[in-house]
Order: structure tokens, then C-alpha cells, then sequence
């Protein structure tokens, strides 16, 4: 991840970490009379197994059964002064859709005008030959709703109706404290909003270490949007997050429910080849 001081329009003058908004929130729908109708073969996914963000999109494509249905292209772990690039590497390809070297160039071509920072994961329409998404949150809830007529593995469902209030509730929790909790401790540039931000991750962790101690999954026996959602952080906290963004009041290690927790869905069928640690700490530490 580049440092802060290579984002100055995501600094508070407080020195807080501020992320940027997603810009491109089409969606995907069932409608016929929808500009973007779901169909095989049609969209493509771009993103970089290092992004906790991008990952989760890809689980779900993995675990919904997508993988058919949607193309997906894996970039260089490593940005350089032009950002995310498309490179022929371990791990990584150039790009089989557009030909792009570097993702800005989608960007780009969605939007001449679009100056902001450019992120994955990218949900890209090959039709319309412009970005649908950018928002992992987004994407998720198209693969798991729109797509649903599509996908390989109908058993699954992210957003069960039954518990939608209290998944959204904790979802927005996890983001705000965990997910996006370590950046902005790491990305903080005055002591005051990083010592803020680290207590409110770890308070966040404790809890979460208090509810996996009472339940295998955050919502009883399955594993829904939320669980990934914070699987995709704690995959990266020991590695990364603790050292790298100075989060080292305790490590996940030092959680024996959120450390059992990481390790069963690690293990769950199809995960381990979704996450890639080679490429998480080249992206971080290089």
C-alpha cells in the first residue's frame, strides 16, 4: 500500500485517514430493462489478491460458484508511480480483455474526467467496455442477488433475509473499526487519530473475540458476508497490519477464538488458493 503522503486528498487537516468514495456505483441487474442485465461471459473482475477489499469479491465468486460465469484478471502486487499494472508474473497476467497496461486506463476510459485514486476490485462490462463497480460491498451483493439465476452453487446465500438487519449492523461495524480501522491507524499522520483509531480496533477485536467465543461463525453455523468480510482482515493482521501499520497492541495469534476462527475458514474448500501471502507482503513492504 503507498504511504499517505502519496494520498493528500484522504488527510484530514487533523491528520486522520479519510478514504476516498467509491466512484462508479452501477449495478448489475435482472431487469430486461437494465442497462447492465446479468449474463455469462459478459462482465470481468479486476483486482490484486493483496487488497482485503478485492478479495473478498473474489471469494465470492469462488464460493458462489462464478467462476464460469465471470472472467477474472489478477494484477501486479506491486504499484509503482502509475498505480495498479498489469504485468505477466507469479501470480499475475497481463490483461486478456482490453489489453490495458495499467488499470488507470479503465478508469480512464469509464470516466475521461475521473481524478481520484485508482482501486480494486474493478467489475468491468465487456459489452459497454466501462467499469460497472468499484465497490467490493456492491459486487458481493450483485454476485449473490443478481447473479442468482447464474450461479454454480445455490446452497449459498451471503445475505440470508432472516438476519439482514443485524448483518448489515455488523458489517458496518467491522468496516468501520476492523477493515478500514487498520488503515486508518496506519495511514494517520499525528499521534492523536492513530492512538484513536488503534484503540477502537482493538476494542472492536475484543468483542468479536467475546462473540466467536460463544458461536463458531459470527451468525450461528453459517458463514455469511460478514465473516468473510472480517476473514479478510484477520488473513492479513499478523503478517502485515500488526508491524507494517503499527496495530501491535496484540496480535490475531494472541486471540485464541479469532485465531480458530481465521485458521476454519482458511481451510474451508477453494479458500487457501484465493489468498496469497507472497503477494500481500511484496504489496505492503515493497
Amino acid at each position: 500500500m503507498a504511504t499517505v503522503s502519496q494520498f493528500p486528498d484522504e488527510q484530514s487537516e487533523d491528520g486522520d485517514f479519510q478514504r476516498q468514495e467509491d466512484a462508479f456505483r452501477d449495478w448489475v441487474k435482472q431487469d430486461g430493462d437494465a442497462r447492465y442485465e446479468v449474463m455469462p461471459d459478459r462482465y470481468h473482475l479486476y483486482v490484486s489478491l493483496a487488497c482485503p477489499w478485492a478479495s473478498r469479491t473474489v471469494i465470492a465468486r469462488k464460493l458462489l460458484g462464478l467462476e464460469k460465469v465471470i472472467g477474472l484478471t489478477v494484477l501486479d502486487p506491486i504499484r509503482d508511480e502509475r498505480g495498479w499494472a498489469f504485468r505477466e508474473g507469479p501470480g499475475f497476467t497481463t490483461d486478456p480483455v482490453n489489453g490495458f497496461s495499467y488499470l488507470s486506463e479503465a478508469y480512464r476510459a469509464s470516466d475521461p474526467n475521473f481524478r481520484g485514486r485508482v482501486t480494486v476490485p474493478v467489475l468491468w462490462d465487456k459489452q459497454l467496455k466501462r467499469i460497472v463497480n468499484n465497490s467490493e460491498d456492491d459486487i458481493c451483493r450483485m454476485f449473490n442477488d443478481a447473479f442468482r439465476p447464474l450461479l454454480g452453487n445455490q446452497d449459498i446465500d451471503w445475505f440470508p433475509a432472516a438476519i439482514d438487519d443485524e448483518q448489515r449492523q455488523l458489517s458496518e461495524f467491522i468496516y468501520e473499526k476492523v477493515n478500514n480501522g487498520v488503515y486508518r491507524a496506519g495511514f494517520a499522520s499525528a499521534q492523536k487519530p492513530y492512538e484513536k483509531a488503534c484503540r477502537a480496533l482493538f476494542k472492536a477485536l475484543d468483542e468479536l473475540e467475546i462473540r466467536l467465543g460463544k458461536t463458531r461463525y459470527l451468525f450461528g453455523p453459517e458463514i455469511v458476508e460478514s465473516g468473510w468480510r472480517l476473514f479478510c482482515s484477520l488473513v492479513r493482521f499478523d503478517a502485515v497490519y500488526h508491524g507494517h501499520f503499527k496495530c501491535n497492541v496484540r496480535r490475531i495469534l494472541d486471540y485464541p477464538n479469532l485465531q480458530g476462527y481465521l485458521l476454519d475458514l482458511y481451510q474451508q474448500p477453494g479458500i487457501a488458493e484465493t489468498v496469497n501471502i507472497d503477494h500481500i507482503k511484496r504489496h505492503y513492504y515493497f
